[in-house]
This record gives structure tokens, sequence and C-alpha cells, in this order.
């Protein structure tokens, strides 16, 4: 059970590397002038493959504390609400995740986005939910 758990803290913590990572590129794409094209597509493909790779970290991430979960039983019976919130928080990041895709196939399609301050503030969600899973697995805080 150790190394399923050391694994899968080395997949969320990877996973989340990505989710802090790409509205980093999303907030580059919304800064990019209107005829540097060959910038806007470096950007894309940079978009794209990190949102490819983190999608399989997110995955595999998943499984394993899927696997933790019905096959250890950690976090269910009486006094677990915390994996409650987290399983919350888990389901807000994988939301993140695919609404991250979401701006970049607007990017893609050349459709108007916000602007990069408001990718700016969007950035900073990951670190909250990724705190806040943090916080929920060491606390145990009910």
């Amino acid at each position: 059970m150790l190394w399923i758990k050391a694994f899968h803290i080395v997949f969320v913590a990877a996973w989340f590397a990505g989710l802090f990572y790409l509205p980093r590129i999303l907030v580059n794409l919304a800064q990019v002038p209107a005829d540097s094209v060959a910038e806007r597509e470096r950007l894309l493909l940079m978009g794209r493959k990190l949102y490819k790779f983190s999608t399989g970290l997110m995955l595999l991430a998943l499984g394993l504390g899927l696997y933790l979960w019905l096959g250890y039983g950690i976090g269910r019976g009486p006094g677990n609400g915390w994996m409650h919130a987290k399983l919350t928080l888990v389901l807000a990041a994988v939301g993140y995740h695919h609404v991250c895709r979401r701006f970049l196939r607007g990017f893609e399609r050349q459709v108007p986005q916000r602007s990069h301050r408001w990718f700016r503030v969007f950035n900073e969600v990951s670190v909250f939910i990724f705190a806040g899973i943090v916080v929920l697995v060491v606390v145990k805080p009910f």
C-alpha cells in the first residue's frame, strides 16, 4: 500500500504542476499580438502537449487514489468527513483541468477570450485547490 500511496502523491504533484503552468500559457496567449503568428502557434503547441501530458498524469493520480480509497478503505467510515471535502476539491480540479482545455480550444479557433489579467487570476485557482487538498489530507480537520 505504501508504494501505491507514494506513486499517487507523485502523480498528483505532477498533475498539479501541469495545472499550475497550463493557465500561464493561457496568460501568454492572451497577450500575443494579432500579427505574431509564430509565437501564437508555439504557445498553442506547448499548451496542447502540456494538456495531453497532464491528462495522463491526472488519470494515473485518480486511478491510484480510487484504488487506495476502494481497495484499502482509506477515508471511509465515521470521522472521515475530510475525505468528502477532499473528493469535492478533486472534482473541482478535474473540472478546472477541462476548463483549461476549453480555453485552449478557444485560442486554437481564435475565438475572442478573456483578458490576460483575468487569466492571471484564473491561474491562481489551482493553487488554492491544491492547498485545500493538502490541508484536508494532512490535518483531517473533520
